[in-house]
C-alpha cells in the first residue's frame, strides 16, 4: 500500500482511538459504577465499499 494510504489510515485510527477513549472515560466518570464491567462494541463502516468491521469486548471501570 502507498505511503499516502498508510498515513491517512493511521490518522483516522488515531482519531478513532483518542476520541473513543475520551468518550468512554467521560461516560465512566458520569454514569459508571466502580469496578463494574461493561460490554463495549466498536463499528467501523465504509459504506461505499460495503464494509463493516465490528470489535467487541469488555471494559472494567476503576474502583
Amino acid at each position: 500500500m502507498s505511503e499516502d494510504f498508510n498515513m491517512s489510515m493511521r490518522k483516522f485510527l488515531k482519531q478513532v482511538g483518542v476520541t473513543s477513549q475520551q468518550a468512554i472515560e467521560e461516560a465512566m466518570r458520569d454514569k459508571g459504577a466502580p469496578g463494574k464491567s461493561y460490554a463495549v462494541k466498536a463499528v467501523v463502516t465504509i459504506e461505499e465499499l460495503d464494509m463493516t468491521h465490528e470489535v467487541t469486548g469488555k471494559i472494567t471501570n476503576q474502583d
